[in-house]
């Protein structure tokens, strides 16, 4: 009887269990993220509209939709985080945690179209005393920001080249466009790193100096270290920049 209770539990454990990166993409905010991204991927197809000719225009529009299919990208970047994250629940303990929910809704209220739209210019200029400017510093270091700003750049530059390429094939050899992709990740990880400590400053600019110590001390840990790492990998497949879009079709 013992036995047979014992199983019972476990049967009912391991739902949940396999549950916990399923939540853990639903609590650290990314349905809303890529939201947000695919409502970037219509502001930026849109600008191609008054310069190409009509059919040029309807095969871009066309080919970046289907690339960044809505269901695929989450698709994608589920798998990659269920791949590189063997132990979700530390992270999803911080992200459902009040703290981690504020951080969260910082996160996504910055990528916002109607916020993004009121800094296209540039954000402004933050003031902050040294502590603070040091957990910034920190938390810059910790966080696969110019990387993952990098990627995000990258995709929604690309609209027009993934359109141009396959009109004329054979355009770039494979190896000669990876190289212009590499060259321009970097040149943006450059970019965004220039500007980055700002950037957190505003984004996190509701967070208490105590809330974001903690919010460091999670980030530097090797918990939240493996959630970032994972978190990256996620968002590279997602995107899924510089790969095949119709090999991308069948995950």
């Amino acid at each position: 009887m013992r036995l047979l209770f014992a199983v019972t539990l476990l049967l009912f454990g391991l739902p949940a269990l396999a549950d916990d990166h399923a939540n853990l993409y639903q609590a650290a905010g990314w349905p809303e993220q890529r939201a947000h991204f695919n409502d970037a991927l219509t502001a930026a197809q849109q600008r191609y509209q008054k310069t190409l000719p009509p059919a040029v225009y309807q095969a871009l529009v066309d080919n970046s939709n289907r690339r960044f299919q809505p269901q695929a990208i989450d698709q994608r970047a589920q798998v990659a985080l269920r791949n590189q994250l063997q132990d979700p629940r530390p992270a999803l303990a911080f992200f459902q945690s009040p703290l981690g929910k504020k951080i969260i809704a910082a996160e996504t209220l910055a990528t916002r179209r109607d916020q993004l739209a009121k800094h296209a210019s540039g954000l402004p200029r933050i003031e902050a005393e040294a502590t603070r400017r040091l957990l910034i510093g920190h938390l810059a270091q910790a966080l696969p920001a110019r990387e993952a700003g990098a990627e995000v750049s990258l995709a929604l530059a690309g609209v027009a080249a993934d359109s141009l390429s396959q009109m004329l094939p054979g355009l770039l050899g494979g190896g000669q466009a990876q190289g212009m992709i590499d060259g321009q990740r970097q040149r943006l990880m450059e970019q965004i790193g220039n500007d980055l400590d700002n950037t957190l400053l505003y984004v996190y600019r509701d967070l208490s100096d105590p809330e974001l110590e903690e919010f460091v001390t999670f980030a530097e840990s090797a918990e939240g270290k493996a959630y970032y790492q994972a978190a990256l990998a996620a968002v590279r497949a997602g995107l899924a920049v510089g790969q095949d879009a119709s090999a991308q079709q069948g995950l």
